[in-house]
């Protein structure tokens, strides 16, 4: 109850508080009520199920662990639909309640991979529920993962990468595509940026990513000479680094990053979707491909772990083959 009272407390107060300020918080409610004992008083006949509750305590909690909007946002969406279909107490949730669930689900033809991003998030709440002590045990400990065939992801060739550039129409276009190319930046982490977060002097950008981490990327002198192009030309006077073109020219929102990528490749003629994450594949493999070390890499793109960097390490094919041209004379 204690704890249940700190996080909620927490999360309305990371409305108006920065998180450096919300850690104190945490630490100066801990210490207030660690001798208090702390319950509620009951005004129902019975508590008939107490998921959507518990979801919305975890969703906090995760808020405040420093994940991201869209992360969270995937989690509400999967245990509000797992809660329209399981109706029991979480204590009373069992693993065959988590297979029907599943095996329900699987019926609508979904991939693997969705299925694996369920139990993940099953498995995250379950967790979260019983080192919270609202469960004794977790129902996922028996669920088995769901093995996912390994793709290799296939970088934009140089080919590919100078035929993007050229299906640029606007200065903003133009800016997103060397900026996304340079800094190998997620999309959340460039859709934040303000104009004041570049550091022209160093050609230097401090972005926040996963876990609210902070670390510099870099822009080429391509990247710093659209960029510069696209700013001159606006007439706004958002902070925003990328805006909509039209009236009142607002923040530049995530779809509309999406979209244009979309655009790019479809008019640039290029056979594989193109969207934001795989210029950063693109960043990651030229970084290696140019003699750049997996520690150097895992470090520019804030992986935590190296096995996330490891899968830009997979060569396709036409890398192999060109490597063995250069090589086996």
């Amino acid at each position: 109850m204690k704890d249940e009272i700190i996080i909620r407390v927490l999360d309305k107060a990371s409305s108006f508080l920065p998180m450096e300020h919300i850690q104190e918080l945490r630490n100066i409610l801990e210490e207030e009520l660690y001798n208090c004992t702390i319950s509620s008083a009951c005004t129902a006949l019975a508590v008939i199920n107490d998921m959507p509750g518990r979801v919305m305590l975890f969703l906090a909690a995760k808020k405040l662990d420093g994940c991201s909007k869209i992360t969270i946002e995937n989690y509400a969406r999967i245990l509000q639909k797992f809660c329209g279909v399981v109706h029991k107490d979480v204590e009373q949730i069992d693993s065959m309640d988590i297979r029907r669930y599943l095996a329900l689900y699987s019926k609508t033809g979904v991939k693997n991979s969705t299925l694996a991003t369920i139990i993940s998030c099953l498995k995250s709440f379950f967790g979260w529920l019983k080192n919270e002590e609202y469960i004794s045990k977790s129902p996922m400990k028996k669920i088995k993962n769901i093995k996912i065939e390994k793709r290799v992801r296939k970088a934009l060739s140089r080919e590919e990468l100078e035929m993007l550039r050229d299906a640029c129409e606007t200065l903003r276009e133009k800016a997103l595509v060397e900026f996304f190319y340079s800094t190998g930046c997620r999309l959340d982490e460039v859709q934040k940026l303000d104009i004041t977060d570049v550091d022209w002097s160093n050609g230097k950008v401090l972005v926040v990513g996963k876990g609210n981490k902070e670390r510099p990327v870099y822009l080429n002198a391509r990247a710093i000479l659209h960029l510069k192009k696209y700013l001159t030309s606006r007439s706004d006077n958002n902070t925003a680094l990328f805006v909509g073109s039209r009236k009142p020219h607002e923040r530049l929102g995530r779809r509309a990053i999406e979209r244009t990528f979309s655009t790019l490749g479809k008019r640039a003629g290029i056979k594989k979707a193109v969207y934001p994450h795989l210029l950063r594949h693109t960043t990651a493999s030229t970084m290696l491909q140019n003699g750049g070390t997996m520690a150097e890499v895992q470090h520019y793109l804030g992986h935590d772990s190296p096995t996330t960097t490891q899968i830009y390490a997979e060569m396709d094919a036409q890398t192999i083959k060109m490597s063995h041209l250069k090589h086996v004379i």
